[in-house]
């Protein structure tokens, strides 16, 4: 189950961080967010781009090694789950409706993180 977990993961995350490195563009366009300068269109690239491409990458090679399984579940708790919580705190707070992006995005944070921290006490 943890194999699985951590290859479709890893999957979602190097498909969507590869799909930001090439557009940018990408996730700011789907977040409504404007890139006005050089820097923008950096930070997207990296943030959205290299960390999630990392992160799918990291959890594809616990994948396949078990004993770097508990690690990749902790950062998919920790990391997701503060993304995930960061994103429900922030959209709490704004006055303007959310769209399918900040739902779905939440969705699979919080799905992600749950059964994360579900598999991980298997692997203790």
């Amino acid at each position: 189950m943890t194999r699985s977990f951590l290859t479709f993961v890893s999957l979602v995350f190097i498909g969507y961080g590869i799909a930001c490195i090439i557009d940018p563009v990408l996730p700011a366009r789907l977040a409504g967010l404007d890139l006005l300068n050089g820097d923008a269109y950096a930070e997207m690239s990296a943030m959205y781009g290299g960390l999630q491409t990392g992160v799918g990458i990291f959890c594809l090679i616990a994948a396949c090694r078990q004993t770097l399984q508990s690690s990749a579940l902790l950062l998919l708790v920790l990391g997701v789950g503060l993304l995930a919580a960061s994103r429900a705190f922030g959209a709490l707070r704004s006055d303007e409706l959310l769209t399918a992006y900040t739902w779905g995005a939440l969705a699979f944070e919080t799905l992600v993180t749950a059964t994360a921290a579900a598999l991980l006490p298997r692997k203790a």
